[in-house]
């Protein structure tokens, strides 16, 4: 109350010295009302609205309490944020993204600045006996016995993103920069776009809202999909379950997204917030999804089909496996997402708090299909903060045989982590449809960014895997790879994630027979 006593009590003097020397000496000096006049009338209106406790107490102070917090993200980022310590993503991380995508200098001087003795410290065990190889276009073979057209696909992909919560620039730059290095580009759930048609290979994501494969009532329509996931640069289909930044919640497009054109790709009405429910309505069963997949398998001509998950509760992936083995459908891959990724929009409560982390679930998957026998048949995709060639090889270690990276992407064509996805401002034309803010981003640059951090990402993972003695994916091991889990302990991967199961003979095939016995 004194507080804002003083400051109306200091404006209304302004004034009224103003004025008086405007009557006294010319009447110039009311020219300078045209800021202390504005000034009273805020103070006065918030000296008695009851909103806004801060600005009532302190009617003119108080709006510098919301200046700095509007941009206190930046100034963190900017001047108090440390190299390893920002989040999602550190400046480290972000750096090695920016230079390899722009084919800069990427080492570092003087020493690492990470503790080696913190906990969750992670490393990988060298040989003094390194090995050479040749082919760096690391790559997997996708689709089983049942598959007519299998796909050899890069270790190193591009992660669902749908066009409409991507720009059209960023997405045409994405296809682009996988058409020249050959690597794949998941659509995301938003369907195929012209955009999305720029000589990159397709894995078509079909989520809960069936964009572009649906009808009028949102229900999944087989004609239309055939008429799409027939076409050649269609590749992979990837049947999204939930993803790891909102398991088992809907996404939604904003109306300020969905323009005419996105409304047509996705058969949608333009203008309008999009929701994508948080469960299918082709099934709701395991043995619903398993024969989903092979509807899916028979309408695309026999090209690999899949789904993505993120792994909430283990007996429900353990009941799709027993459908597996009962049905004797084997999807060709299965796309996991760690609860650690990431998305335009998500509630705080989703993206903080449900999922599972991605190693457990990888670890839990590959133990899980080992035990029914079906790991011959099923390659395993992850993603999660994937952005460097040690990403890569840990996920390898504990079964993968591919990785998609989102974020890791976004930063090669320019994303600098400003968190403003969700708000169609982004600043440098990723995630926005604001024409004035995505034709900033210069497709003929960006693309070959893209294509440039693929394959530096992939030679330094090479270069990992040379040190370490890996002459193939196959070598790559989970007791070579090592975590600080106390103070005073440092386990293998092996030991952390697969305790007790046995020996792991090979993350793609099994396990010493007698664990199961």
């Amino acid at each position: 109350m004194r507080v804002r006593n003083l400051i109306l009590g200091t404006i209304i003097v302004i004034n009224l010295i103003i004025i008086s020397f405007g009557i006294i000496f010319t009447r110039s000096w009311f020219w300078l009302l045209i800021i202390p006049i504005p000034l009273l009338i805020i103070a006065l209106y918030h000296s008695f609205q009851s909103g806004h406790a801060i600005l009532r107490n302190y009617p003119l102070v108080g709006y510098f309490r919301y200046f700095f917090e509007s941009i206190r993200p930046e100034l963190r980022q900017y001047f108090w944020e440390s190299d390893t310590d920002g989040r999602p993503f550190n400046r480290r991380q972000r750096s090695i993204v920016y230079q390899r995508a722009k084919n800069q200098r990427e080492t570092v001087a003087f020493g690492m600045q990470t503790d080696p003795q913190a906990i969750g410290n992670e490393w990988a065990a060298h040989s003094v006996f390194p090995v050479h190889i040749e082919n760096h276009d690391l790559r997997t073979m996708v689709g089983n016995f049942q598959c007519k057209q299998p796909y050899s696909l890069s270790v190193f992909n591009i992660s669902a993103m749908s066009y409409g919560a991507l720009s059209r620039t960023a997405i045409t730059a994405l296809n682009k920069g996988a058409a020249l290095q050959n690597f794949a580009h998941n659509t995301g759930e938003g369907g195929i776009s012209q955009y999305h048609i720029n000589g990159g290979d397709l894995i078509w994501q079909i989520g809960t809202g069936y964009f572009g494969c649906r009808d009028d009532l949102g229900r999944f329509s087989p004609e239309l999909f055939r008429e799409k996931a027939t076409k050649p640069y269609v590749k992979m289909i990837e049947i999204k379950l939930s993803q790891g930044a909102k398991p088992g919640h809907g996404g939604i497009l904003p109306a300020a997204k969905n323009t005419p054109e996105v409304a047509a790709i996705r058969h949608v009405i333009p203008g309008t917030d999009v929701m994508s429910p948080p469960a299918h309505n082709a099934f709701s069963t395991a043995e619903g999804l398993i024969e989903f997949v092979q509807q899916l398998r028979d309408l695309s001509d026999g090209k690999p089909v899949g789904f993505k998950l993120c792994v909430g509760d283990k007996q429900e992936f353990i009941d799709i496996c027993h459908a597996m083995q009962q049905t004797q459908i084997f999807p060709d891959f299965i796309a996991i997402d760690g609860s650690e990724g990431g998305t335009g929009a998500a509630p705080l409560e989703f993206t903080d708090n449900l999922g599972m982390p991605l190693y457990d679930a990888l670890a839990f998957i590959t133990t899980t299909l080992i035990r029914f026998g079906l790991k011959k048949h099923i390659k395993l995709i992850v993603s999660s903060r994937i952005v460097t060639g040690f990403d890569i090889l840990k996920a390898v270690a504990l079964g993968a045989d591919a990785c998609y990276s989102a974020r890791g992407m976004m930063f090669a064509l320019g994303c600098i982590q400003a968190l403003k996805c969700n708000e169609d401002v982004c600043p440098v034309g990723v995630a926005t449809q604001r024409p004035h803010l995505y034709k900033g981003l210069d497709v003929e640059d960006k693309y070959v960014r893209v294509g440039q951090f693929h394959r530096n990402t992939l030679r330094a993972t090479v270069e990992i895997m040379e040190a370490c003695g890996f002459k193939t994916l196959e070598d790559v091991s989970a007791d070579k790879f090592f975590r600080k889990v106390d103070n005073q302990t440092t386990l293998s991967f092996h030991e952390i994630y697969f305790r007790n199961t046995g020996k792991l003979v090979n993350n793609r095939s099994g396990f010493e027979p007698e664990i199961f016995e």
